[in-house]
């Protein structure tokens, strides 16, 4: 396995752990962050895609896709940009931002490993 593969296999790991906490317990989760208990359905949908990604991720690992790497690079890069817009909007409080640095750190190591292969391809 790839570098990269391995970034995406272990950013999928990560997904479905919060995709599970998502669909069976999100409250702690969600009042670590700062937002407020829920009892509807969204935050478990929210949990159910994650799921959903989280085979893609991996599948895509397995399959060595590198187009869907340079996707995933491009899409996680700019989570940051898109929680500090809701933090900024009064949306969220400033912990949702941690979320943003796992993604953009991921996104980090991936294109990191993209750049290695190619310098040595």
């Amino acid at each position: 396995m790839t570098p990269a593969a391995r970034s995406l296999q272990v950013f999928a790991a990560y997904l479905l752990v919060l995709s599970v906490v998502l669909l069976v317990a999100p409250n702690p989760l969600l009042q670590l962050f700062g937002l407020q208990p829920t009892s509807e359905v969204w935050i478990r949908v929210i949990g159910m895609l994650l799921a959903f990604l989280s085979v893609y991720y991996r599948l895509a690992a397995r399959l060595n896709l590198v187009p869907f790497f340079v996707a995933t690079v491009l899409t996680r890069v700019t989570a940051p940009l898109f929680l500090a817009g809701f933090v900024l909007a009064g949306w969220v409080r400033w912990p949702i931002l941690l979320f943003g640095l796992i993604d953009a750190a991921g996104a980090v190591w991936t294109w990191q490993s993209l750049r290695h292969r190619s310098a040595m391809v």
